[in-house]
């Protein structure tokens, strides 16, 4: 079995969702008392937050980068970062590191694919719907990728900055985004992804029609298969 690095903190909701799901997705898969070998670090997310709202990504990269050359220390034979935005600065991370980097948009896009959808709707974060990084990694495995009007961005940054990474789900905010979603499906989207770790706390494929895909539970299952290929 590979050892998994994670460099979390991003929120520590998101980290707490990694660490489980790794868990449960390894006892699963092998049974008994199973369970993943990690090595996990976590920055202060307050400190990574301010750097992004000054645009110091050089800054925020530095970070991550030292973060995960400490999991690598540790033993990781291969690194997820668990986080939507801060794939911002993957490529700066990739390049400090000798092991690879299990790249988010690389295993969403195969999924989406693999499902048969080639055009999807993503909602997130300000930043990953609003810049390139994210969407043109995406589109480079062949899918058109939609993203809301951006009179919809700040409901959704607020929805995750200032309720899910605090772990507050409210109905309202639900129907808010359930209602972007279908504006997506109506703009031509075959599918959307959930493009931000605290999104799966409120959206359930329940909730809407439209093929959902949780991109922190397919990056999880990708970690298994790679842990145990």
């Amino acid at each position: 079995m590979k050892t998994i690095g994670l460099v979390g903190g991003m929120s520590w909701e998101s980290s707490a969702a990694y660490y489980r799901d790794l868990n449960l997705g390894m006892q699963e898969r092998l049974g008994g008392l199973s369970s993943p070998k990690l090595a996990l670090t976590t920055v202060d997310f307050a400190e990574v937050t301010h750097l992004e709202d000054e645009e110091r990504w050089d800054q925020v990269g530095t970070l991550l980068s030292d973060a995960a050359q400490g999991v690598e220390r540790a033993g990781a034979d291969f690194l997820l970062l668990c986080t939507t935005t801060f794939h911002k600065v993957a490529d700066q991370v990739e390049e400090a590191v000798e092991i690879p980097v299990l790249h988010l948009a690389d295993v969403v896009a195969e999924a989406v694919r693999a499902a048969g959808v080639s055009t999807v709707g993503l909602i997130g974060t300000k930043v990953a719907m609003s810049e390139s990084f994210f969407v043109e990694r995406l589109e480079s495995h062949g899918l058109t990728v939609l993203v809301p009007d951006a009179a919809h961005h700040d409901l959704l940054n607020d929805a995750i900055y200032e309720e899910l990474v605090h772990g507050v789900v409210l109905p309202r905010t639900r129907s808010a985004v359930v209602r972007i979603i279908e504006e997506l499906w109506d703009a031509g989207a075959g599918g959307v992804l959930l493009g931000c770790t605290e999104l799966e706390l409120l959206v359930k494929q329940a909730d809407v029609e439209l093929p959902v895909f949780p991109c922190t539970t397919l990056h999880v299952q990708a970690a298994l298969d790679l842990a145990l290929g």
